[in-house]
């Protein structure tokens, strides 16, 4: 079972995320909300992940086709997440200090995220862990 300071170093880490992709949006030297559409692409990046591990049976070591397509499409979700804020700046719609914030907020919430599943996905109650 996960310890209490391994949640409470991941809430915040989302914490610290989720407020440099506030500063992006909302200093007033910038003043432009489009990065909050980023929010969708953090709800998304563990979907995929999380319905292959309740289809797929771990009793084999081989490679799933499930799980690869699982994880080719958060691989998809997370470049995009990453790709998102650089067109932004590209096209002039927000200013390249709040891609850079956007992007160091981005960079902290998938490590959460990796971080979330890397404590809590892998011991299960009901399974036997080796050592």
């Amino acid at each position: 079972m996960a310890g209490i300071k391994a949640l409470i170093s991941l809430s915040f880490g989302g914490a610290i995320g989720l407020m440099f992709l506030m500063l992006g949006c909302a200093l007033p030297v910038y003043d432009k909300y489009w990065p909050l559409f980023l929010l969708f692409f953090y709800i998304l990046s563990p979907i995929p992940y999380c319905i292959s591990r309740r289809v797929v049976d771990d009793t084999d070591s081989a490679s799933n086709a499930c799980k690869e397509l699982a994880l080719f499409l958060t691989t998809g979700i997370v470049i995009s997440a990453f790709g998102l804020p650089i067109i932004f700046a590209r096209a002039a719609v927000i200013a390249w200090g709040a891609c850079a914030l956007v992007l160091t907020g981005n960079m902290v919430i998938f490590s959460t995220i990796l971080g979330f599943f890397i404590v809590f996905g892998s011991n299960d109650d009901f399974s036997w862990q080796q050592c």
